[in-house]
């Protein structure tokens, strides 16, 4: 059962007042059911960047928060943490290969120590995983950036560690620390001492970003340009190889059984079917055996398995989920396959209108929603969000048991039903966990076709 809403309020990027509630998990999420909204002035952000000179040790001597720039006077209160949310240092940016909720740190967004109070950051990182803890999760850490002016004391970092108790570390998957320098090995060894062995596996070493396309997914990172430009300038030096297009569709030989990372027609004008045939065999196993599991699309199998999976379903091959036993594996198999689609299930083309719901009334949103999905929604495109979103109805209709809400499945299926051709802002992921909560919740509704 959820928790009682209470009466905080807070503004996703000066737009969007919503209310603070808490799931059925206990975390807090912020949703608007009511659709009940202030609008603030427009504002631009500022997106060019400046590298500047590089110490020995991987620092920056550079004056970030003048690149970075200050919120307009005029813009509306943000909430309790606008003062640290106004750099954008943490962004969520969808899920990993494996189903798992991806959080951006942004070293280079961290402005001077005379400017942030460390407390008020700390609270605000703890507040934005408060969100997503409850998930199996990953951090990427960009340390490029961090300067002696704005670099946290290391009793910060050791309070961090401290404090963040094993709600945060248990269902912290990985930690990727991008461009590590000498600074970091020395930290690491300083904190050696009381990092625990199992805490230590989770911690990646990422020379190069393009390292990261093995465990996430490219395109949908919230990467700073000084980053980009630092990382630009590593390639150059030590001349790897350097893909910074996003995930590429298989060519060459790909089998007519491909199901991952392929068109909707592509595999539709295979298999003669609309309604692929990963989608139907773990929603039909899940519908059978995972509605009264709790927390069902919230925690990820095994990577190796997870791959060894995918691969025979790729193949052609049949896979028997009761053998492998473990009712994690399906569901993540549901979200990957609709997250390696080349174009989100909603498509490009519905990104920008769905963005500007939350300028609208709720009964105009459930209109506008109704018609986009009617009239603007490819035919096969329709019938397989129908056909998922009519069986998350389901799931929800078992929350008493499973926890999983029309609210909590909002959370984890959103990034996965649409995505922008570029990199994702916090605020736009709560616009789709709550469009697809909308979804859910108003099912019979809104799929009239």
């Amino acid at each position: 059962m959820d928790y009682p809403a209470d009466e905080e309020k807070f503004t996703i990027s000066g737009r969007w007042v919503e209310t603070s509630r808490r799931n059925s998990f206990g975390e807090k999420y912020f949703s608007t059911p009511s659709w009940s909204l202030e609008l603030a002035k427009n504002s631009s952000e500022g997106s060019a960047f400046r590298s500047g000179s590089i110490t020995p040790d991987g620092l920056i001597d550079e004056d970030f928060e003048k690149e970075l720039g200050t919120p307009d006077e005029d813009d509306e209160d943000q909430g309790e943490f606008h003062d640290v949310s106004q750099y954008g240092i943490m962004e969520v940016a969808g899920d990993d290969m494996y189903g798992r909720k991806v959080i951006i740190f942004s070293s280079c967004k961290l402005p001077s120590n005379k400017i942030l109070d460390h407390s008020r950051l700390f609270r605000y990182l703890q507040h934005t995983l408060d969100q997503y803890v409850e998930n199996d999760y990953v951090i990427v850490y960009f340390h490029f950036g961090l300067n002696r002016g704005n670099k946290p004391k290391l009793t910060w970092l050791i309070q961090i560690y401290r404090e963040l108790d094993r709600k945060y570390k248990k269902n912290l998957k990985a930690l990727y620390l991008v461009h590590p320098t000498n600074f970091i090995k020395i930290i690491w060894n300083i904190f050696r001492p009381i990092i625990s062995a199992k805490f230590g596996k989770k911690v990646m070493y990422v020379n190069y970003l393009h390292e990261l396309k093995q465990h996430l997914h490219f395109d949908q990172l919230v990467v700073p340009q000084p980053v980009l430009e630092h990382d630009a300038k590593l390639l150059s030096s030590n001349k790897p190889s350097y893909p910074y297009t996003g995930d590429s569709m298989p060519n060459g030989n790909v089998p007519p059984t491909q199901q991952f990372g392929v068109s909707l027609n592509f595999i539709k004008q295979n298999s003669g079917n609309t309604i692929p045939t990963s989608v139907e065999r773990t929603v039909e196993y899940l519908r059978e055996n995972a509605l009264e599991v709790e927390g069902v699309f919230r925690r990820s199998p095994s990577a190796k398995v997870l791959r060894e999976v995918q691969e025979k379903i790729n193949n052609g091959n049949s896979v028997d989920f009761r053998e492998l036993g473990d009712v994690h594996l399906p569901a993540v198999i549901l979200k990957t396959f609709l997250r390696k689609l080349p174009e989100p299930i909603l498509t490009y083309d519905l990104y920008e209108p769905i963005m500007r719901l939350h300028t609208m009334e709720h009964e105009r949103v459930l209109m506008e929603v109704k018609r986009m999905l009617v009239e603007e929604l490819p035919e096969d495109n329709y019938q397989i969000l129908k056909y998922i979103i009519q069986f998350l109805t389901e799931v929800a209709a078992h929350s008493d048991k499973n926890l999983m809400t029309a609210v909590n499945l909002g959370i984890v299926f959103g990034p996965n039903l649409l995505w922008p051709k570029g990199q994702a802002s916090l605020s736009s992921m709560s616009y789709l966990h709550t469009l697809t909560d909308i979804l859910i919740s108003n099912y019979s509704d809104l799929f009239c076709r």
